[in-house]
């Protein structure tokens, strides 16, 4: 079987988490820190701020950014479901708008046409590792005075160029990026979330927030000569990364920068096999944009039948999935308001699928899948 997905580790990260775990310090500690100053680092934030997950990382976002009760927040139904159930943790209202086809990134005009006085933010995707049109959409929300919170759970390690130059997704161009480590995305921790910031102040209320909102974390408490009895400051969560995680973390970092030239050097592989099969639309990589290829999405002639296509790939022994969600068709936003026709994403789901990618395969089996893709086009 070809999976849809393969997380890259071995021995390092193995001995990473053990000495975690003989250190005895298993939760929240000085991995974590270093974990934090190693992304901040990397994507030239001021501030990392290490999470349970990315779905717990956009909530805290919104919340610091003042989303509550009685706010709308403008996102893509064409995205997981946690997009959305974040922006409902808060008390407010998802606004789904559609997206571009090209990109499946959510379209800057529809956001504009969306914005109403109840509008406390934007919560764009940069879907499966494409950077969105974050130039743009910066522009909207700077007219009205409204922040930018970027869903980057596929993109770490992907590029922007802004201003002439390529920045990484997470430096924050916007208030705040939310990234992801579950075993599906470019490096892993099993499971966390990280956000990035440039505001100190936000920083502040997001590592209380995960840790219950304590005025003295336990790793001080630990290490002081003196007792000290911590106070909490309001109601908060319990959205703490664990050592042993951020252990891991640390040194799938360190691999980043081959597994997005392996990732790359794949996409360029399939393209070339692909390519020339009548009605299979490839992914579009715009010129201001570096994809980390979390994942390889081609759409389907409108004439195929996307789960016959999946199901005779399953059966040869190819794991694929289906074009991403979309959260208006799911039962908790079935009666949503929508102010915008969401026809390019539901298009997008019923005929697109994802095919696999990750660093571990082989030029064998990139033929075998292509070959397996085109023998089902031209039947």
């Amino acid at each position: 079987m070809i999976p849809i997905a393969k997380p890259f580790l071995d021995t390092t990260e193995a001995d990473a988490a053990r000495e975690a775990v003989l250190s005895g310090w298993l939760s929240q500690g000085p991995q974590v820190t270093a974990f934090e100053r190693e992304f901040a680092a990397l994507t030239c934030a001021r501030y990392a701020c290490a999470v349970s997950n990315c779905t717990t990382a956009l909530h805290l976002a919104l919340l610091a950014n003042g989303v509550g009760p009685g706010d709308e927040v403008i996102t893509s139904s064409h995205s997981f479901i946690a997009t959305a159930n974040s922006i409902r943790y808060c008390g407010a209202t998802p606004i789904f708008v559609d997206i571009d086809p090209a990109t499946y990134n959510i379209d800057p005009e529809c956001v504009a046409e969306a914005i109403t006085d109840r509008t406390r933010a934007i919560l764009t995707i940069h879907q499966m590792g494409m950077p969105c049109d974050l130039k743009s959409l910066l522009g909207v929300a700077n007219r009205h005075g409204i922040a930018i919170i970027e869903d980057a759970a596929c993109a770490i390690g992907s590029q922007v160029k802004m201003n002439g130059d390529w920045d990484l997704i997470g430096k924050p161009h916007g208030a705040t990026a939310c990234f992801s480590f579950h075993p599906r995305k470019v490096i892993t921790t099993g499971e966390g979330g990280m956000l990035t910031t440039l505001d100190p102040d936000q920083d502040r209320k997001l590592r209380l927030w995960r840790q219950h909102a304590m005025d003295v974390p336990d790793t001080v408490r630990h290490g002081s000569p003196q007792v000290i009895f911590e106070n909490y400051l309001f109601v908060g969560f319990n959205y703490r990364m664990t050592d042993v995680q951020a252990a891991v973390g640390r040194k799938q970092l360190e691999r980043l920068p081959d597994l997005i030239a392996r990732r790359r050097a794949l996409a360029e592989c399939y393209s070339e096999l692909l390519g020339d099969l009548d009605g299979l639309t490839l992914p579009y990589e715009p010129e201001w944009a570096r994809s980390n290829w979390q994942s390889y999405c081609v759409r389907l002639p409108d004439r195929v039948d996307q789960r016959a296509v999946m199901q005779s790939l399953l059966n040869q022994g190819i794991a694929t999935r289906r074009g991403i969600m979309c959260s208006h068709r799911e039962a908790p936003y079935a009666n949503a308001e929508q102010r915008h026709d969401l026809r390019q994403s539901e298009l997008a789901q019923d005929h697109s699928i994802l095919i696999p990618m990750y660093a571990q395969l082989s030029e064998d089996e990139l033929v075998r899948i292509a070959n397996a893709l085109r023998n089902e086009l031209c039947r």
